[in-house]
């Protein structure tokens, strides 16, 4: 939102400077993100009046003028100039002999041997806009002799504001205007309505079809308008300040009470409607060509202003460049109408542009003065352009209502932390424009129709604190009675696992949750993945189940850059179904290693990471538990190379190393070992337990058996130590052997047995009585026979 400084002091004029200003309203939430002046600094620039001009001898392109530049006709002055569209009669500025224009100053000189006397000035070469086609033409009542600078308003400056979405209201001068008189106290000038009489009769029927879309609509017939005239020059700068151009009368002064009131306006050319005019929405066979050009395919979501055989308008974005104004136009409809923000809100993104009316429909504009915008509109046209007026056609339906909301006194001090009285509250309110009742310590609020962002009453309280001035608040330190939280000794926080593994050397990434719907198919096998209604990239369409595919892509991209070691850990939420709930959030950590064991050196040989190494990581992990790892089979991992990782019977994650295919697929060289556990399952730790140390030797005794292969070592060592006596401490595998000698269906083990008692010294019977009660239990369960 762009306007001039001088446009808004004429609503209202607080004793600030404007950068005081600018800094005002930042502090009350309407950011100002830049204030400029409106043109580069230079002097000695007058209205002129270009008397004669004749062609230079010596030069095609060059004019010798003739320029007054004071009252009195006798004193001209000889200027050589080469623009276009000098002529005799025009006004134009001229920089006399010693005046300093942006880069550059006048003197006295001789072009291709005439004299010149001063310069004749384009806005360009002023500093007034950044590219010029010829002399800036002055109007024909310009004061001959006047500061130029004085003349064009040029001691003006630029705001421009950097809205929030909820301040629709401020997308007008006029609001901006509110605004300032409600932060400063300043008296508060806003233009009277002139409401225009009819001169003629003829009225458009208008039929809003799609009522909840467009609640009030407004029109009236122009007949009679010249559009041969020109702009008035107060106009047509305050347009331009505003960054937008001159076009014609009409579209100059609908585009005024936009900039103006904030209220859209349309205006059609009358002799392209037939019949009656349609507020509907769009049939899915139609299409528009709007005024910039782009021709649109609509689609029934859309909502049209239509005559009775064609849309003549995209409802609240922008008009049919078939029925626009155009040269020659004579008799026009001019449109003012209050579109839902529902019905407008998202169709500039489908669209592919938006527009100043998208802009402001979409955020909530003023529906209480949208008869009025249109009257202001009438008569600035009827002022500049004449014409004939008709009758207003007003269709109104169900409007947006504003609530009471009740404002307590009480909460008002909690939320801000300060005392504020009744009488403070009633005169911010009565400054803000909010109708209100008071009750005991209780105020009834309205909010006015222009405000859509006041709902709830700490909404009403935020607009208190801004009135009151967030840099009037005192800071206040916090103070609570703090007391140390009891700290579980069976439980570790997450930050803990995540210092353990660092401590192993990994490295912690954090990936989105969304991820491309392949890594779901090819990691786990995940065919009806939970799904993003509008996702914001399609490779990030569905919700993860697995931290894998976020891994394998950050190993990709560290390969990419020349890394050959990789250690990386994640933990994070996945997104799963089950029987309870279509979307369960669950917490995992995984780990991914790739390249070498420890970072090449000259004291230890390379040897690449195996599925061991990790193994090793993933016990620290469990602290300690009793853990165990079962054959597994996996869609990411290599079927032989893979485990399940269990504590009590009970599976908390998985670790292997990827499939073959997957290394294939995503360019991995070397093996990539991974794993993945439930947070929760390795969250809780054991707690120790003081045991008395022997002060007597222990025993060893080996036990070597043969069993079949498909018995597990797992399971053995269950059973011997559920079977086992008091005095054996320890049993523990050490050998596996296959091969020569033994039959291909068995496998040799061989275990160390380690017994010691806290009260005695063990004789060889209490040993060996404790190892064949061993033995006996491994022949009866496993059918194991001990190895010669």
């Amino acid at each position: 939102m762009k306007f001039s400084d001088n446009w808004l002091r004429s609503f209202v004029n607080p004793l600030l400077s404007s950068d005081e200003l600018a800094h005002v309203l930042t502090m009350a939430g309407i950011e100002v993100e830049s204030v400029e002046p409106v043109s580069a600094a230079f002097d000695k620039v007058v209205v002129a009046e270009v008397v004669s001009v004749e062609k230079h001898p010596a030069a095609d392109r060059l004019k010798v003028c003739n320029v007054r530049t004071e009252k009195s006709a006798e004193n001209l002055l000889q200027i050589v100039c080469g623009a276009s569209n000098v002529s005799t009669g025009v006004k134009v500025p001229c920089a006399l002999t010693g005046a300093n224009l942006p880069g550059f100053t006048i003197k006295k000189t001789k072009l291709r041997g005439i004299d010149s006397a001063g310069m004749l000035c384009s806005a360009k070469e002023l500093g007034i806009s950044e590219a010029a086609d010829g002399l800036l033409l002055l109007p024909a009542d310009a004061p001959v002799g006047t500061d130029f600078r004085g003349y064009y308003g040029l001691e003006d400056r630029i705001f421009t504001l950097k809205l929030t979405p909820n301040r629709a209201d401020c997308l007008g001068v006029i609001g901006v205007a509110r605004e300032v008189a409600a932060i400063t106290a300043a008296e508060l000038f806003l233009p009277e309505t002139n409401f225009v009489s009819s001169q003629t009769e003829d009225m458009l029927a208008v039929q809003v079809i799609a009522s909840d879309a467009c609640p009030l609509y407004c029109g009236r017939i122009l007949r009679g308008i010249n559009l041969d005239v020109l702009t008035p020059l107060w106009l047509t700068q305050r347009l331009e300040r505003s960054g937008i151009r001159s076009i014609n009368p009409v579209v100059d002064i609908t585009n005024y009470v936009l900039l103006e009131t904030g209220q859209p306006m349309h205006a059609f050319n009358l002799d392209k409607i037939a019949g009656t005019i349609q507020v509907r929405y769009a049939l899915s066979h139609e299409s528009i060509q709007l005024l910039n050009g782009s021709k649109v395919d609509l689609n029934p979501e859309m909502l049209l202003i239509a005559d009775e055989h064609r849309p003549l308008a995209l409802a609240g974005i922008m008009g049919g460049l078939d029925s626009g104004v155009t040269p020659g136009t004579t008799d026009i409809f001019l449109e003012s109408a209050f579109f839902s923000p529902n019905a407008i809100s998202g169709k500039s993104f489908q669209l592919g542009f938006s527009s100043d009316s998208a802009y402001r429909f979409e955020r909530g504009v003023d529906f209480a003065a949208t008869r009025d915008a249109l009257e202001r509109a009438t008569y600035l046209i009827q002022t500049v352009c004449g014409g004939q007026a008709g009758p207003v056609t007003e269709v109104t339906h169900k409007l947006p209502q504003r609530a009471v909301v009740d404002v307590r006194i009480s909460r008002i001090k909690r939320i801000l932390g300060i005392d504020v009285n009744k009488q403070q509250v009633s005169d911010y309110f009565k400054r803000l424009g909010f109708e209100f009742s008071v009750k005991v310590d209780t105020f009834n609020v309205r909010s006015p129709s222009y405000r859509f962002d006041l709902a709830i009453e700490e909404d009403f309280i935020e607009e208190l604190a801004r009135i009151y001035g967030y840099d009037h608040i005192p800071t206040l330190f916090p103070r609570a009675i703090m007391a140390m939280l009891p700290a579980s000794e069976t439980g570790r926080s997450p930050m803990e696992i995540k210092q353990l593994l660092v401590a192993r050397d990994y490295q912690e990434v954090i990936n989105y949750a969304f991820v491309d719907a392949d890594w779901e198919l090819n990691f786990v096998n995940n065919r009806t993945p939970i799904t993003l209604k509008n996702p914001i990239a399609s490779q990030m369409s569905v919700m993860r189940s697995t931290l894998i595919g976020g891994l394998i892509s950050n190993l990709q991209f560290n390969l990419n850059r020349k890394q050959t070691r990789v250690r990386l850990f994640e933990m994070g939420c996945c997104f799963v179904r089950n029987d309870e709930s279509d979307c369960k959030q669950v917490e995992r950590v995984a780990g991914l290693n790739y390249g070498d064991v420890v970072p090449e050196q000259w004291g230890v040989s390379a040897r690449s990471v195996d599925f061991y190494d990790i193994k090793a990581d993933v016990e620290v992990l469990c602290d300690g538990r009793t853990i165990h790892f079962e054959k597994f089979l996996h869609p990411a991992l290599h079927p032989g190379k893979s485990a399940q990782i269990c504590i009590e019977d009970k599976s908390i994650g998985w670790l292997g190393e990827l499939h073959p295919r997957w290394q294939k697929k995503y360019g991995l060289q070397k093996n990539t070992i991974l794993f993945e556990i439930s947070l929760e399952a390795i969250i809780s730790k054991s707690l120790s337990v003081a045991k008395q140390i022997s002060k007597f030797p222990p025993v060893r005794r080996d036990i070597a058996i043969i069993v079949n292969n498909d018995i597990s070592v797992y399971s053995l060592l269950v059973c011997l130590f559920a079977e086992k006596s008091a005095i054996v401490s320890d049993i523990s595998l050490f050998d596996i052997y296959r091969g020569k000698g033994m039959e291909k269906t068995k496998k040799s083990l061989a275990f160390r047995v380690l017994l010691q008692d806290t009260e005695k010294t063990l004789t060889d019977e209490e040993a060996d009585s404790a190892v064949q009660n061993l033995i006996e239990v491994l022949k009866n369960k496993f059918g194991a026979t001990l190895r010669n």
